[in-house]
């Protein structure tokens, strides 16, 4: 199983976000089980359970595990083929959001469409590693700095963009042979506290702006 999958195609995102699928799916992250198991846990007949997990399993996001006989029934112990997914942007291509039709350093909208361009492009990244069996050269950092005032935050940004710029600058080579261009993101945001973003989720109506500045 892996630990992330991605989800490009987009019958198989509308097929994750279907409440019951996304219920079967949670349970089979946890452990392989059956559509006899299974309809015990989430309240719906055997054969309901088999129709959601044939749905699954046509597009990618359920497996067979293995099989067990239970009196004169085989029955199919079906498994999540990750342990959590992540809609890609492809799978609303049409709309999905383009960095390049704007560029504010400071709106959060742009940070967004920033993002859904990471999860797009290494999305895209893991799935032809997978085909040919090779591994991705990737590297993340991920920190939190607590500022004492939003004079304090401008000054770090302001340092940071001067020193990866620097960064940048030293070491591209646009002429170089057998060159590979890499993309750079660093996101700064507000860290989003477990608490708020659950009252989020419960009550959509209360979550603050996307660009509401705290500080």
């Amino acid at each position: 199983m892996l630990d992330v999958s991605v989800i490009e195609d987009a019958e198989a995102a509308a097929v994750s976000l279907d409440p019951i699928r996304a219920r079967l799916l949670a349970e089979l992250a946890a452990g392989p089980a059956s559509a006899a198991m299974l309809a015990g846990r989430v309240d719906l007949p055997r054969q309901k359970v088999n129709y959601h997990l044939k749905a699954l399993e046509k597009h990618g996001l359920v497996e067979l595990a293995g099989e067990r006989r239970k009196g004169n029934v085989t029955e199919r112990l079906m498994r999540a083929t990750a342990a959590s997914y992540v809609i890609s942007p492809l799978a609303l291509a049409a709309v999905q959001p383009d960095p390049a039709r704007f560029r504010d350093q400071l709106s959060a909208r742009w940070l967004l469409a920033l993002a859904a361009r990471l999860v797009r492009d290494t999305g895209a990244l893991i799935t032809g590693a997978d085909r040919a069996g090779k591994r991705i050269a990737t590297y993340a950092l991920d920190g939190e700095v607590r500022f004492a005032s939003a004079a304090q935050r401008a000054a770090f940004v302001e340092e940071l963009t001067r020193g990866v710029s620097a960064l940048i600058a030293k070491y591209h080579d646009e002429d170089a042979a057998g060159g590979r261009p890499h993309r750079v993101v660093v996101a700064l945001h507000p860290t989003v506290k477990q608490a708020t973003a659950e009252a989020a989720q419960a009550r959509p109506e209360v979550a603050a702006p996307a660009d509401a500045d705290p500080a």
